[in-house]
């Protein structure tokens, strides 16, 4: 499966606890823009609205050989997931400090597919902790690489 966008800052922002595969639902020449991989979700977050759950401000760039009928670059776009998923996410959500954020986008077969997650908010400490284990794990194996030789 290619990875068209990947949300790294999500990683840093958040603690990942449940993961979800929804399709997207893309109008126009959209799915071909977005399999030229002319799309961005670093500043994209999700919403549940009335039982349905909508991605605000993911920018896909309009198709270059598109017509008069290009819609929007961030206009909202519904993704599509099962009524228990949903159920499950929002009762989540209500609780202090969860959110979903967009974790990647890619190709499924021929669909365009988003990975969501379930999230909890880091403090400042929890991101300079990470930080730090992220440097230790890089020195360690620069360590074992130079070792091996």
């Amino acid at each position: 499966m290619p990875v068209l966008a990947r949300n790294k800052k999500a990683f840093h922002d958040y603690f990942i606890e449940d993961k979800l595969e929804a399709g997207i639902e893309l109008v126009g020449t959209e799915v071909k823009s977005v399999k030229a991989g002319k799309v961005s979700i670093k500043e994209s977050f999700i919403r549940i609205i009335r039982d349905e759950v909508f991605v605000m401000n993911m920018h896909i760039t309009p198709y270059e050989f598109g017509n008069i009928n290009n819609v929007a670059e961030s206009r909202v776009r519904k993704l599509l997931l099962n009524r228990r998923e949903i159920k499950k996410w929002s009762e989540k959500i209500k609780e202090q400090g969860y959110t979903i954020v967009p974790i990647s986008v890619y190709t499924k077969q021929r669909l365009v597919k988003m990975e969501i997650g379930l999230a909890k908010g880091k403090k400042m400490h929890d991101k300079r902790e990470s930080l730090k284990r992220k440097d230790i794990d890089r020195d360690m194996k620069k360590i074992q690489k130079n070792f091996g030789r």
